[in-house]
């Protein structure tokens, strides 16, 4: 059976995927930090019309068209994207292999009859991207070389046999040589693919690097190209079919327990860690039930993946009983092997625990702790962040102690560029007993923050004779004093 190929060319696939979650009516373009300045990604056909190309920098691009829209490029969101439609072409062929970032070898031999012919199942391929937004060029020949060349220099169909005869009048580009090398042979006059082909073979090969007489077999069908497909993915899932239906809990359990021993044993051969799991009960009325528990760390512990279902399954209604049980780790991540001692183990597995616990009754990302930020103002100096998705900070990167309680400053009576002897705050008369610094702060002038409108700040900690222990500041510029927080 003759072999064929189809090469299937997205020529604006990172434009078209940013339009399709938000479409714009207007010149478009994604742009990419490159060679020292924003250059344009990728464009739209409006943007192309207005004189703008991939390469350029923004502010030429903007010179050319000054409604210009623009967004930053994500290659890796393209790449994910290329995936997806990779897995959609299967609907054509189970033969499907990337094509660089932006293409896909499809190899269609024998399937092409289930849609009528060549051309109508390029039709078909058309059609529903078109639908979706997506421009596609196609070639299709009896080698990938040719159906490559096809795409994107002279779409459409070469039959066997007629390889040459389609690319022949073709630029050199179109065999996927290097521009070096095709510059220096369109500097011998050598300007198509025909040009290459006759002339004598020894003298290429004594000339130019074996790559140029390799892509010219390939393309031809002298040499065999092979298609890689794409990898599937480790499926993480299991289920037991049960000969009698059950209902008691600690039956169901028991299943639950014998899926999730399964589950990380191939957890652990992978050296993966189960981040959410979805456990399934079907009953014998063909009703699904089902729990999901999102973990606060990746996991492959059986037995406390059992525990922190046990209060899920409890609330299981398993009706006139359960005759299936499936269990899906949905979300992996990787979780090479570890060698902690027993009390490090335990500190660690019982927060995450915790966490997890709290976190699958009111959300996981409710579930927040400070994490430190590169900034000397106090009011920057942190963040919160979910606390399943980031690690504790056992030592902040401050040479000078913070207090524990930090709020906006507070303004108190005193004079000098001392910590005043006697204050009222919060409706109390203090006394100072102690008082170390100044810690000297300045403004970030580059932020525009209009908290720090008065200038420097000199920051004191206080003891009081009443028993807080404050931060208190002092505003040289225009002479104030504040208190700022407490230590515990």
């Amino acid at each position: 059976m003759q072999r064929r190929v189809v090469s299937l060319w997205f020529p604006r696939l990172a434009a078209e995927r940013s339009l399709r979650a938000n479409p714009v009516d207007a010149p478009f373009a994604l742009t990419l930090f490159d060679r020292n300045s924003e250059r344009v990604y990728d464009l739209c056909p409006r943007a192309e019309g207005a004189g703008l190309n991939r390469g350029m920098t923004l502010v030429h691009a903007r010179s050319f068209c000054p409604g210009l829209l623009t967004r930053p490029a994500d290659p890796k969101a393209d790449q994910r994207f290329l995936h997806l439609l990779a897995r959609w072409a299967t609907r054509y062929c189970p033969w499907v292999g990337l094509d660089g970032p932006n293409g896909l070898f499809l190899d269609i031999t024998g399937s092409a009859h289930l849609m009528g012919g060549e051309e109508p199942l390029l039709d078909d391929i058309r059609a529903r991207l078109a639908r979706a937004g997506l421009t596609a060029r196609l070639g299709l020949a009896s080698t990938p070389g040719t159906a490559w060349a096809l795409a994107r220099f002279a779409e459409g169909i070469a039959q066997p046999g007629e390889n040459l005869t389609r690319i022949g009048p073709l630029p050199l580009t179109a065999l996927r040589l290097a521009d070096q090398t095709c510059t220096s042979l369109e500097r011998l006059g050598i300007a198509t693919i025909s040009d290459l082909y006759n002339l004598p073979r020894a003298t290429v090969a004594r000339r130019y690097d074996p790559e140029v007489l390799r892509r010219l077999d390939q393309a031809l069908g002298a040499i065999a190209e092979q298609i890689s497909p794409l990898k599937e993915g480790l499926s993480f899932a299991v289920r037991m079919t049960l000969p009698e239906p059950v209902g008691l809990l600690d039956d169901v359990m028991a299943g639950a327990e014998r899926l999730i021993g399964h589950l990380c044993e191939r957890l652990d051969t992978a050296q993966k860690g189960a981040r959410s799991l979805k456990l399934t009960f079907r009953r014998v009325d063909q009703e699904n039930q089902s729990v999901e528990l999102r973990l606060a760390r990746p996991m492959r512990d059986g037995d406390r993946i059992l525990t922190l279902f046990e209060r899920g399954v409890s609330a299981i209604d398993a009706g006139y009983g359960i005759d299936m049980i499936r269990l899906e780790a949905t979300q992996v991540e990787e979780l090479g092997p570890r060698q902690l001692t027993p009390s490090q183990t335990l500190e660690k597995d019982s927060l995450a625990d915790l966490i997890t616990q709290l976190g699958n009754r009111i959300g996981l990302e409710n579930i927040l702790r400070f994490s430190p930020v590169d900034s000397h103002i106090p009011e920057r100096s942190f963040k919160l962040v979910p606390a399943a998705y980031s690690m504790p900070v056992r030592t902040w990167p401050y040479r000078r102690p913070r207090p524990l309680r930090l709020f906006p400053p507070e303004p108190i009576t005193g004079s000098g560029a001392t910590p005043p002897g006697r204050f009222r705050w919060r409706g109390r008369a203090l006394t100072t007993l102690q008082a170390e610094g100044p810690e000297r702060i300045t403004p970030a002038w580059w932020e525009g923050d209009d908290d720090w409108t008065r200038g420097l700040r000199d920051y004191w900690r206080v003891a009081t004779g009443q028993g807080q222990r404050l931060w208190l500041f002092h505003t040289p510029q225009n002479p104030g004093w504040y208190v700022q927080g407490e230590f515990g």
